[in-house]
């Protein structure tokens, strides 16, 4: 293989999203055992439900007898059974029964791939195998999820661009002062400042160097085994009620090579009846401005062209950026590197 050949091939890894990886897919809520639910992940389609003990299973959604998509279907006692001939699979991906003609020789077949799934913070994660870690590594979470000190809400919603592109705008603190010059709590500081960029022991931090505290200044990103998220900080002035400062929490995911879903935990860290107060005052007037923000990052990324990279010019502003790209290249050639090995080894036998 040529390196024009292995740069060809991470470039597209990376566009398409990594594997071996946990990713959020849905809000809790939304997995029922009453009815299933379809999702797509690095351009698979998967479905979703909750079996009779309430744990959550996940297969790729696709009826073993016909390809019918199995999220068409309803849960039967735990199990899925597709709409269009009514055969039933359960959580493994093993048929279970088959309707329309007792004693199939389907029935009792592993037939599709499953996937691990975890929950936590009101989230869905499914966790996509790789060849070197067929196996799912412990979910890596921000300690403010964990943390009885922070109150928030999750918010997600799918932006027709590639993910990267999501990305890029939380490693980009400096378009705050522009795109979002007219919101509620983004509406101050210069129009002007250097970055820096700090390592830290799980990630990274892109700062302004001149201002903090003004505005979206700054945003850190953490990258685990099998995880990767980031977090940053919006300024509140009095008039935004109790608490201190608002942190955002984020989570990227590559839906397929033109689409992705944000996942944003907003928090504050209060208690006691300021906890109360502050839930109160959120969801009668501030999600507002913060969907507002949110629609005017979306709009911005969706009117970018799929293939902006290439004719992009950077400046010192975006070593975020550049850093970030180097990271993902790297996760990227590792994985390459583990699926060639394998070939080989295959190959050799």
């Amino acid at each position: 293989m040529t390196v024009i050949d292995k740069k060809a091939l991470i470039e597209a890894r990376v566009n398409s999203g990594l594997l071996g990886q946990w990713y959020p897919v849905a809000k809790s809520v939304e997995i029922k055992d009453s009815r299933p639910y379809g999702a797509k992940l690095l351009g698979r389609k998967l479905v979703l439900w909750r079996d009779g003990s309430g744990q959550i299973k996940c297969l790729e959604d696709f009826c073993p007898h016909r390809g019918a998509p199995l999220s068409y279907g309803e849960v039967h006692e735990g199990n899925i059974g597709c709409r269009y001939h009514g055969v039933v699979v359960d959580g493994e991906g093993v048929v279970q029964r088959v309707p329309a003609m007792p004693e199939c020789a389907l029935e009792g077949r592993k037939a599709l791939e499953s996937f691990h799934v975890q929950e936590a913070m009101d989230a869905v994660f499914v966790y996509m195998p790789s060849v070197e870690a067929p196996e799912p590594p412990e979910l890596k979470l921000p300690h403010e999820l964990s943390s009885d000190e922070w109150e928030g809400f999750l918010c997600t919603s799918v932006w027709e661009a590639n993910y990267r592109y999501a990305l890029d705008n939380l490693a980009d603190p400096m378009h705050g002062c522009y795109l979002h010059a007219e919101s509620f709590t983004l509406a101050f500081g210069s129009k002007q400042d250097l970055m820096k960029l700090d390592k830290t022991d799980a990630g990274f931090r892109i700062e302004r160097v001149s201002q903090a505290g003004a505005n979206f200044d700054w945003t850190e990103f953490e990258i685990h085994e099998g995880s990767m998220f980031c977090f940053l900080e919006i300024p509140y002035p009095p008039a935004a009620g109790p608490g201190g400062v608002f942190r955002i929490v984020g989570f990227t995911t590559p839906v397929d090579e033109r689409t992705c879903k944000v996942f944003f935990w907003r928090l504050r860290k209060v208690d006691g009846l300021a906890r109360e107060a502050w839930r109160f005052l959120y969801r009668a007037k501030l999600e507002k401005t913060h969907w507002d923000v949110l629609e005017q990052d979306r709009v911005m990324l969706e009117g970018m062209p799929d293939d902006a990279r290439r004719r992009e010019m950077l400046y010192q502003h975006d070593i975020g950026l550049a850093h970030l790209r180097r990271a993902l290249n790297r996760l990227a050639r590792a994985q390459i590197e583990a699926e060639d090995a394998a070939a080989d080894g295959v190959a050799a036998q």
